[in-house]
């Protein structure tokens, strides 16, 4: 008889669980649905009338400013402005040396997905001009670095991109496929990780899933309390890292200003499983990939600690001023 009472209540705080998760992972996944499927249409018709050559053709003296070839400015504003398989689609059309690809591959790892990604820090509590400028600039800086300590010499040949010109109909059915496929995977899996967050909080193993990580995270300048969200969000993906930051805010257990310090985070490093090893199939190194993305994040991180602090002393010094007048 106990042990049928031991089970039922352990069914019961499952079912109970996926109940409690459902509502608000329905919601979390609609509002990105709101954001992606007018966002992705968008930038389908603008890379369809030539939007993203355009621009493109403008910023390529920037990049070659940094040592890399002309080209880099195409693949880079298509990771802007779209995501890492539309990247890796265009880079299989290039002959650029590894090294060259190498830097390219990283500089997209940081700034894929802008629109999208930018509205998600939006909504979890980050100023969306400071997220923009953030990445922007790490984008180029780690360009820059890792041209001037990877191994080797920049290629200064330019490749000429040929893209296949598809009639409007099929760019259209092509769209539809992939954004029946998009929507699938959100609902899926926001709602998976929702309530695997709440069954792992019913049995309280959040606390043993984070313990080894917390000396990491402390060396990261993270709060504690955003370890889940920050493992979510390296292993699946910013977006989907948003989903338990906002539960974890809407039931109180981070702040705004913790979600501020860990999007600091997860803007520049994220995704840290699928994405590289999307490059690793084009033969560049899982180092290289990875590493310069979580130096410059950490390094984003502390200075963004380090600016907070500044003020805080600055207006306590203020106060304790007009206090003594």
């Amino acid at each position: 008889m106990r042990v049928s009472q031991t089970s039922y209540t352990f069914t019961q705080r499952i079912v109970n669980s996926i109940k409690e998760a459902l509502p608000k992972g329905l919601k979390t996944a609609y509002w990105l649905l709101k954001i992606t499927i007018p966002v992705s249409f968008a930038v389908v018709m603008l890379d369809y009338f030539g939007g993203i050559d355009f621009i493109a053709g403008y910023t390529t003296p920037i990049f070659k400013s940094i040592g890399l070839p002309g080209v880099a400015a195409v693949v880079i504003i298509t990771s802007v402005f779209t995501n890492i398989y539309s990247v890796i689609a265009v880079l299989t059309t290039l002959a650029l040396p590894v090294r060259d690809g190498t830097i390219i591959a990283v500089m997209c790892l940081i700034s894929h997905g802008f629109i999208i990604e930018t509205a998600v820090l939006r909504k979890t509590g980050s100023s969306p001009i400071r997220m923009i400028i953030l990445r922007l600039t790490a984008t180029f800086i780690t360009g820059w670095l890792l041209n001037l300590v990877m191994p080797g010499n920049s290629s200064i040949i330019d490749e000429t991109i040929v893209r296949e010109q598809l009639v409007f109909s099929d760019v259209i059915v092509n769209w539809l496929i992939v954004i029946s496929k998009t929507i699938v995977k959100i609902l899926i899996l926001v709602n998976l990780l929702l309530i695997f967050q709440r069954i792992l909080e019913e049995f309280g193993l959040i606390d043993l899933l984070i313990k080894p990580l917390k000396p990491l995270i402390k060396l990261f300048g993270l709060p504690v309390n955003t370890s889940f969200s920050w493992i979510v969000a390296n292993f699946l993906g910013l977006a989907y890292g948003s989903a338990v930051i906002l539960d974890q805010l809407d039931s109180g257990k981070i702040t705004k200003s913790d979600a501020d310090i860990l999007n600091h985070h997860i803007a520049l490093s994220h995704s840290q499983l699928e994405d590289p090893l999307l490059f690793l199939t084009l033969g560049f190194g899982m180092g290289w990939l990875i590493f310069p993305r979580m130096i410059i994040a950490i390094i984003a991180v502390w200075l963004r600690k380090s600016e907070l602090w500044s003020r805080n002393k600055n207006s306590l010094s203020n106060s304790f001023i007009l206090r003594k007048i």
